[in-house]
């Protein structure tokens, strides 16, 4: 059965800037075609394809890691890029909730599941239950 992440693939209208998008937050290139790109932060595996997006209306998003100190960094170059905020961080850990260039909703989060897991014990969900 399943044992995890294998990647992520991502719609984007213009595969140079989106690339140069996502190695600005710190994806390395690993290779590019004319349609598309691989890349990779840590162990995530991102391609990027070239086509028409149409990223999602919900709550639907991908959080990456990112370490405390990186947080102000990560700003500068979403203001650079000119991305908006999707939304204010309101869970435990700093968190950066961003659009990509073709409106994929991603978040920058520094806290871990055990992290979450720990502070839901002092501020429990409604209606949580634990299973593990």
């Amino acid at each position: 059965m399943l044992s995890g992440l294998n990647h992520i693939t991502l719609t984007v209208v213009n595969l140079p800037r989106a690339t140069e998008f996502y190695r600005a937050i710190g994806f390395d290139l690993h290779v590019h075609w004319a349609t598309g790109a691989y890349l990779t932060a840590g162990t995530c595996w991102l391609c990027l394809s070239e086509g028409v997006p149409k990223p999602s209306m919900d709550y639907s998003h991908i959080a990456f890691s990112i370490s405390e100190k990186s947080i102000a960094e990560l700003k500068t170059v979403l203001a650079r890029f000119a991305v908006s905020l999707w939304q204010e961080n309101s869970s435990e850990g700093d968190s950066v909730y961003f659009y990509d260039l073709d409106g994929h909703k991603l978040e920058a989060h520094v806290g871990t599941l055990a992290t979450r897991l720990a502070s839901l014990k002092e501020n429990p969900y409604q209606g949580l239950t634990w299973h593990k």
